[in-house]
């Protein structure tokens, strides 16, 4: 039965039809995207509120302990990684600024990201490209100090969402700090206090305009850059950045125009370190024990706790010493060793102690650990009442040139003997955590001292006279030693005043019958080694007494 004309729908137009349709798509769409930006949105809520800050890594916070000498240059370290840490205070602003003038401007500003960079990593990670740097100081501090360096999406907004937690429950100032604190700088150095004495030889408070933007520029390419100073192409790369550091400074208020043009270039310590800095290890080594002993803990304990620990060492006078004594040559056959010690009458402070040319070749400490045939050296004690320890060491054929020094500094302090010590003061994190005291004792009366300073200085042979003490000369000279002539052992060259006294030892050995082991040997007789080693010491006294230490 076929429907009438009139109960027929109207046909819809194909081209109306499909602008509806399009519609509905349209409108679809927009409210996917809509509940998809929602989903989205509610998901980086959900995991903001589920994020948490993690604690840094432990090799991030791992420090160093750092070496000082009596007036606090830098001597050396023990530990892991180059790393102290230092409050954002003993930092100066220009050097702050520097920092965020080269890796992020923004940084007192922003929310602890950048989407842009955000962006582009994202891009690359998507297409296979290169790996994109560019982060915010925030979101380098979460990577290097709380993140593993894995290279991933899912660890990039992780960082961002750690950054932005980072941004809102801590200061600008605290990120900062721990910025500065862990971030790499290049020659072994974490953290800018490492940065400031491995690149400059300064603390980081000491630290000018110009050290302080070169060390913003080295942080981009720590591993190009730490050839500074060394290689010219290096150092000239570096100059170019260090400028472009400065004047964005200058742009920003950081430094005044005069400071930008007053500006020069920092020169930088030669890298890598010489010789010099391995012979300080002898004295490292003494120090690193006895404070470990002072603190009652491991001396991997202490390379690992972060401490500074101020020894009582001349570091000038130090190197001074190795100058002086750098020109004994060994005979055939032979190996001649030098130890050279200097002590503080009365107070035990040892402020020189040489115990050899080459800690890398020798690490064994001829001035602490080397048996030393005494020969005549002792002779100025005999048939004076002694007490510990100058008791037991009057009986010893072969003492210590610490020992035997110390005991000359007992007769200079008119009979009162005061134990050796290296290590003044310990501190960590800005509290002091040990503090020496001398400790001394009568050993000797003061007439006795004063009759084994004359026998000594051979002032009056064996008719020794009771003079007071303070008719004493100023200044003992003796010489000692085992052999005599071309068969001629040891020396020992000894200056003492109530200042300080300075022994200096030359001995020598030979391989021995058995595999890895010596033999006492003859010194070489050209030139005299008794004139090789009072002049030595009378060199060494001088470079004391005029100041150079």
């Amino acid at each position: 039965m076929r429907r009438s004309a009139r109960s027929a729908k109207p046909r819809i137009p194909l081209r109306l039809r499909l602008r509806r349709n399009r519609g509905r798509l349209l409108r679809r769409l927009v409210i996917a995207f809509l509940l998809l930006v929602a989903a989205l949105c509610a998901a980086a809520v959900v995991a903001y509120r589920l994020t948490g800050i993690p604690d840094p890594h432990p090799e991030t916070v791992t420090q160093s302990t750092v070496f000082v000498d009596d007036k606090g240059s830098y001597l050396g370290r023990r530990g892991p990684v180059d790393r102290q840490e230092v409050p954002l205070s003993q930092v100066p602003r220009y050097v702050q600024d520097a920092v965020i003038a080269a890796e992020n401007r923004t940084f007192r500003t922003d929310d602890g990201v950048s989407p842009r960079a955000i962006a582009r990593a994202v891009l690359a990670s998507l297409t296979g490209g290169e790996h994109q740097g560019g982060s915010t100081i925030t979101q380098q501090y979460v990577k290097n100090a709380l993140l593993s360096p894995e290279q991933s999406l899912s660890r990039k907004a992780r960082e961002a969402l750690i950054a932005i937690k980072l941004d809102r429950t801590r200061s600008k100032d605290e990120i900062l700090a721990g910025y500065l604190n862990t971030v790499y700088f290049g020659r072994g150095s974490a953290g800018i206090e490492a940065a400031a004495r491995n690149y400059f030889g300064v603390d980081t408070r000491e630290l000018t305009v110009s050290q302080g933007a070169a060390l913003a520029g080295i942080v981009n390419i720590p591993s190009y850059y730490e050839k500074a100073g060394s290689d010219p192409k290096v150092t000239a790369t570096l100059r170019a950045r260090w400028e472009w550091v400065l004047d964005a400074m200058a742009a920003s208020g950081s430094i005044t125009a005069k400071q930008r043009a007053d500006a020069v270039f920092p020169a930088f310590r030669f890298y890598p370190p010489g010789a010099t800095e391995g012979q300080r290890q002898y004295m490292i080594d003494v120090a690193a024990q006895e404070a470990a002993d002072r603190l009652g803990i491991t001396e991997d304990q202490l390379a690992r706790g972060g401490y500074t620990v101020r020894t009582t060492f001349d570091l000038a006078l130090q190197d001074a010493t190795t100058e002086a004594v750098k020109d004994i040559k060994s005979g055939k056959g032979i190996t001649l060793h030098t130890a050279v010690v200097g002590i503080v009458p009365g107070d035990g402070a040892v402020r020189l102690l040489y115990g050899g040319s080459d800690y890398a070749r020798q690490p064994f400490n001829d001035a602490v650990g080397g048996a030393v045939e005494a020969g005549t050296a002792l002779d100025p004690f005999v048939k004076f009442p002694l007490g510990a320890p100058l008791t037991a060491l009057s009986k010893t054929p072969a003492p210590t040139p610490l020992k035997l020094a110390s005991a000359y500094a007992t007769v200079a302090a008119n009979g009162m003997y005061a134990a050796p010590y290296t290590v003044t003061r310990i501190t960590r994190d800005g509290r002091t955590v040990y503090t020496a005291h001398p400790d001394t004792r009568r050993v000797l009366d003061e007439k006795s001292a004063f009759l084994v300073s004359a026998r000594m200085s051979k002032s009056y042979g064996d008719a020794l006279p009771a003079v007071p003490t303070a008719q004493r000369a100023p200044e003992t000279v003796f010489t000692a030693g085992a052999g005599g002539g071309i068969t001629r052992r040891t020396v020992w060259s000894t200056r003492l005043d109530p200042r300080l006294a300075l022994t200096t030892a030359l001995f020598a050995d030979r391989p021995g019958k058995k595999k890895n082991t010596t033999a006492p040997a003859q010194l070489p007789n050209d030139p005299p080694p008794t004139e090789t080693a009072t002049e030595a010491t009378a060199q060494i006294w001088r470079l004391a007494a005029t100041g150079t230490g």
